[in-house]
């Protein structure tokens, strides 16, 4: 399957077609333990600097930071995938709250997953986004949980695809009319993940946004499971593509799961464009939302 998206901060393609499971490892993320004056003594963060797991920093507003990964001084504010809140006196960051998919629902949501998708790697990609499926009520939360779901496993077959398989297609995501052109290559933004993230700008405004440089290595995306999944969330909590709300934002607001599909792909399937391709997304999402027990809520199809 083969969509196109909009130029303007959209997602690429989706092909149909088999790929071999790639069997890669996630990140390890390396926890430190630390004496409670560390934050009194713990030096203000510089931009630029070069931290490593485990380093402690002030940000500029007095709050504390804990870098989860190596970095180059990249803002704790912004990349989250580097940087977590500190809680001062306790030794260790603070839980996040669990998400209200357990990973047997992901596992029964996804029963032919690529070994690629891993539950964890969803998890660690959402402290990026601590509003997605924490807002409102609990009912809301697994809505917005569900759509996500729902989307990204219409537009992977399950979660199975992580690239694009039409390799012939590759060369034709390179917009050189963008002043930092193409560094990774003329064929090196095909899709990827599981909203298929493709286009140089689009790897560009992502890696932008989360702190990660993909225009210049836009292979993260299909060789970490957790960038993988921001990139995904990256679109779905920031972009609304051809429709008027983000995903996030129709889940959250009553618009409903019409309008995630609309800002995924709404050029091409709403409207009557692609009726079974709407019907397929919303098939996912009643499944989806019968396994974690709440209802649709209205306003299924765009």
């Amino acid at each position: 399957m083969l969509r196109e998206r909009m130029k303007a901060l959209m997602v690429g393609v989706v092909a149909a077609g088999s790929l071999a499971a790639t069997a890669l490892m996630p990140t390890a993320t390396a926890s430190a333990t630390s004496p409670v004056d560390e934050c009194a003594i713990a030096p203000s963060w510089s931009a630029g600097a070069n931290y490593q797991t485990g380093d402690i920093v002030k940000y500029t507003d007095g709050s504390i930071f804990i870098a989860e990964r190596n970095n180059p001084g990249y803002n704790p504010v912004v990349s989250t995938w580097y940087w977590n809140p500190y809680t001062c006196g306790t030794g260790g960051n603070p839980n996040p709250n669990s998400f209200v998919v357990s990973e047997a629902q992901f596992d029964q949501m996804f029963p032919r997953r690529n070994p690629f998708y891993t539950y964890k790697g969803l998890t660690d990609a959402m402290k990026a986004f601590p509003k997605f499926a924490h807002t409102g009520t609990d009912t809301m939360r697994k809505q917005e949980a569900a759509a996500f779901l729902a989307n990204i496993s219409h537009e992977t077959g399950g979660l199975y695809y992580i690239k694009e398989v039409n390799e012939a297609n590759y060369p034709h995501y390179c917009d050189r009319t963008m002043p930092y052109g193409c560094p990774a290559g003329q064929s090196a933004y095909y899709g990827r993940g599981p909203i298929q993230l493709s286009w140089n700008f689009n790897y560009k405004t992502a890696g932008d946004w989360l702190g990660i440089d993909l225009l210049n290595d836009p292979w993260q995306v299909e060789e970490n499971p957790a960038i993988a999944m921001m990139t995904g969330l990256w679109y779905w909590n920031t972009q609304d593509g051809p429709g008027p709300v983000t995903g996030h934002d129709a889940m959250v607001s009553g618009a409903g799961f019409a309008q995630t599909i609309r800002s995924i792909n709404g050029l091409l399937e709403c409207d009557g464009g692609n009726p079974r391709q709407v019907e397929s997304r919303v098939n996912r999402y009643k499944q989806f939302t019968q396994i974690l027990g709440v209802p649709t809520g209205a306003n299924l199809y765009c």
